[in-house]
């Protein structure tokens, strides 16, 4: 059970500390930050991260991230001022951004303006790619496509009405990905 005053760092030193944190006390102290007081399975989002996903790319950037986790719906929604949003329940939304990653599961409904996409999952909308979309093998695009690179990896699935967008993608083609 997680207690609220624990996570404003308040904690009375004759309280003792639930049992979880006991059981987790090894991970804890090897730990490389060891400022925390969150035992490790708070952590949100391994989920996604754990499965596969190609998210190790972008561990190294700061900035706001919105995780969707799995059985959440966001719907009627824009999203602003996000760098990076995860989808792995559904969301029908607006929004301009800079990564986009779509779990296996997960499902994006309305329209994106993003600098790289990663899709595992479905999108159905008006997708705009400045710089890279990767469609999965179990990845489905389809609507109103615009992209500056594709790779589609072999059973990656993209339908509609499908554009290379600007003036310097026109040099770059579509690269397929076999799968290992």
């Amino acid at each position: 059970m997680l207690r609220s005053d624990t996570l404003f760092g308040k904690r009375e030193s004759n309280t003792p500390n639930p049992p979880m944190s006991t059981t987790n006390s090894s991970p804890l102290s090897s730990s490389s930050t060891g400022s925390s007081s969150f035992p490790k399975a708070s952590t949100p989002a391994t989920g996604f991260n754990s499965s596969g996903a190609t998210s190790n790319q972008h561990t190294n950037e700061v900035g706001s991230k919105l995780i969707v986790g799995p059985n959440i719906k966001l719907k009627g929604v824009e999203i602003t001022d996000c760098d990076t949003l995860v989808v792995e329940g559904f969301v029908e939304a607006t929004m301009d951004s800079r990564v986009i990653q779509i779990a296996k599961d997960g499902s994006f409904k309305g329209s994106a303006g993003i600098d790289i996409a990663e899709i595992h999952g479905t999108f159905d909308g008006e997708l705009t790619v400045r710089q890279k979309l990767v469609i999965y093998a179990s990845g489905k695009v389809s609507g109103k496509i615009r992209y500056g690179n594709v790779v589609i990896e072999e059973g990656g699935q993209l339908a509609g009405d499908v554009q290379v967008g600007g003036t310097s993608a026109q040099a770059k083609g579509l690269a397929v990905a076999k799968s290992v």
